[in-house]
């Protein structure tokens, strides 16, 4: 598979986890806030945070040109909310329910694991760029 072709499909694969978490948190907020032993707020505002971020993921993949910077944004922007996620369950260690800690965890695990693959993608894109 082309360097170019595996970035972007990971992109559109982080960008709709991203829309779709997105609009899972906004929406269900208040539904998800006992279940989780999360405040609703914090839910909420995760998930307005995550809407602008998701289309900014997916202009960064369906650009002609994908952009180096713009990826490695998005990299530290995705190890940022997987070191959030992770203060989120310490710091809610009191009051997080074991349903709460494990989608905190898993959501953290398969951003971490985007990231990766991000930062693969975009090392071999530019070894490529390179080698041309």
């Amino acid at each position: 598979m082309q360097p170019n072709l595996f970035l972007r499909r990971v992109l559109m694969l982080d960008a709709a986890s991203c829309l779709g978490m997105g609009a899972l948190l906004v929406v269900g907020a208040g539904a998800l806030a006992p279940l989780f032993g999360l405040d609703r707020s914090l839910l909420f505002g995760a998930g307005v945070a995550l809407l602008p971020v998701g289309l900014f993921i997916l202009w960064t993949g369906v650009r002609h040109t994908l952009m180096p910077w713009a990826v490695y944004l998005i990299v530290a922007g995705n190890l940022l909310w997987v070191l959030e996620s992770l203060l989120v369950v310490r710091g809610a260690a009191t009051t997080i329910t074991a349903l709460g800690t494990a989608f905190v965890l898993m959501q953290a695990a398969a951003v971490a694991g985007l990231s990766a693959l991000e930062w693969f993608g975009i090392r071999r894109l530019r070894a490529a760029a390179t080698r041309a």
